[in-house]
């Protein structure tokens, strides 16, 4: 197989549509327990991955303990279904005093017999830094 292709061994291509500041932080594939009864994806576990996404960058940021304070925009754009491998890019929008802001985008590959990859899903979160008493906490500068 030549790893210059989708699914080598380099592994897939990023998708035109994602912007170059964004960082692959999360590739996940639903398993049949994550379907509602119509055989889609539940919606609650994409947030729930997407939040898991999310806060890869601000926890790096913050370099300690985060919290999930808001979940500013969610975009369902398609349905998720089994045997989609999902990628999940997030990148940072804005760091405050105590809070960083990311926008996630997240892109399904399906069908690897004619390979289409499409995005389904982008949100923007907030997190805030906390420390050991779940107080906020100033983000160290840097």
């Amino acid at each position: 197989m030549n790893s210059s292709s989708n699914g080598g061994a380099a592994g897939p291509a990023r998708p035109p549509s994602v912007p170059d500041d964004s960082v692959l932080v999360l590739r996940v594939m639903p398993l049949p327990a994550d379907v509602n009864g119509n055989g889609d994806v539940f919606g609650g576990w994409i947030m729930a991955q997407v939040d898991m996404a999310g806060a890869v960058l601000p926890s790096r940021i913050a370099r300690g303990r985060i919290a999930t304070v808001a979940v500013n925009e969610f975009v369902f754009k398609q349905p998720v279904s089994i045997g989609d491998l999902l990628s999940f890019y997030a990148r940072v929008e804005r760091v405050g005093r105590t809070s960083v802001t990311v926008h996630v985008e997240v892109y399904a590959e399906r069908n690897p017999a004619d390979l289409q990859v499409v995005k389904v899903t982008e949100a923007n979160l907030t997190y805030v830094a906390i420390d050991r008493d779940g107080k906020p906490r100033a983000i160290p500068p840097g």
